[in-house]
């Protein structure tokens, strides 16, 4: 990775510092790799939490509600007259010593999480930790990018929640705004190169789209436009389930012959968090799109990159990208890991419950 001084800074936050950050940026801009950087190198005794099982797969950790054991409903702040929903739930020895043992708490794909859960999750944290410091002293570092994916909230927990908060995001909670998290955004692009298409997804991304810009997207438009297969067109779809049927569709007009791919399922893998088709059927001209950054140290893929089958082994597949960029790729795992405390060290260590593997 080329130099970037806002990924320096951050990484100096953590190790350096107890300061809460909050880290942020556009797709692409290097936060999942810096998450497992920190993972890798901090001297840290850190838990990774995220709000969804596919999100807590890919950063290697474990759901929010399960780590800190909390209601799926709304959470309301505490009151002298109300008990409604408190956090109630008793916690296992081994979870209470893990947490009075944290440093670090990272929470992945904060953009998600609603005011109450954050809150909750601090609640949880000045039980076990320190009742008069907000996440009970422990550091934690919030990842995430707002003009992402929004919290998930229902009319009727709304109604209850607006009472307490200005909105449904993590920034409302009464634990953000006394946490004096440090902000930083990562800028620097990885995953795009084209300088007129960054400057234009920005724009959208931000609402400010220029009249250069709309006048650009808008002579590539094109009602009658009837995709040839070799240039690699991708259709953006509202449903997975419309999605599958181009993908089928598309793979029965390949009239070469079909192979299968079975994912192996080790232990405990919920069939929910499963990444792609456990029984994954390629064929050699098929478009495919790579869903996980390479964990090889080459970095030869990244999630998001496309490009064409052209050989089909027993344990491997390789992809054509480019003229010069043929990628021979094996298996992926994902894990889903739960957190132990050492006895002796009392250092936090991952055990594996189940791992999917494709």
């Amino acid at each position: 990775m080329i130099e970037n001084k806002e990924l320096e800074l951050a990484f100096n936050f953590i190790e350096k510092t107890d300061r809460n950050l909050f880290l942020t940026g556009k797709a692409g801009t290097g936060k999942t790799t810096f998450l497992h950087k920190i993972k890798n190198e901090s001297l840290k005794r850190m838990v990774v939490v995220a709000p969804t099982g596919v999100a807590a797969i890919n950063a290697k950790g474990v759901t929010i509600h399960s780590f800190f054991q909390l209601p799926f409903g709304p959470i309301l702040p505490n009151t002298q007259n109300s008990q409604t929903n408190r956090i109630q739930r008793k916690f296992s020895k081994i979870k209470i010593d893990i947490i009075k043992s944290l440093d670090l708490v990272i929470i992945d794909e904060i953009s998600m999480v609603r005011a109450d859960v954050l809150d909750g999750i601090d609640e949880v944290l000045r039980r076990y930790k320190n009742r008069n410091k907000v996440f009970g002293g422990a550091q934690v570092l919030m990842i995430g990018d707002l003009q992402q994916l929004s919290p998930v909230i229902r009319p009727n927990e709304w109604s209850l929640l607006s009472s307490y908060y200005k909105t449904a995001y993590f920034f409302s909670s009464k634990a953000f705004e006394q946490a004096n998290a440090v902000s930083l955004e990562l800028k620097h692009i990885y995953r795009q190169q084209d300088e007129n298409f960054i400057t234009i997804l920005n724009e959208v991304r931000t609402n400010t789209l220029s009249e250069s810009s709309a006048s650009l997207l808008n002579n590539q438009y094109q009602p009658d436009f009837e995709p040839h297969k070799e240039d690699g067109y991708i259709t953006l779809t509202t449903h997975n389930k419309k999605a599958d049927t181009i993908n089928q569709n598309e793979l029965s007009k390949i009239t070469k012959k079909s192979k299968t791919y079975k994912a192996e399922i080790y232990k405990e893998f919920n069939e929910k968090n499963y990444p792609n088709d456990e029984h994954l059927s390629l064929k050699v001209g098929a478009q495919v799109m790579f869903i996980k950054n390479d964990s090889s140290p080459d970095r030869r893929y990244y999630n998001g990159k496309i490009g064409t089958v052209v050989f089909l082994e027993e344990d491997s597949v390789t992809v054509k990208c480019s003229e010069d960029d043929i990628i021979e790729t094996t298996v992926e795992t994902w894990e889903n890991i739960s957190y132990n405390l050492d006895a002796d060290t009392q250092e936090i260590s991952e055990k594996l419950e189940g791992s999917y593997t494709q």
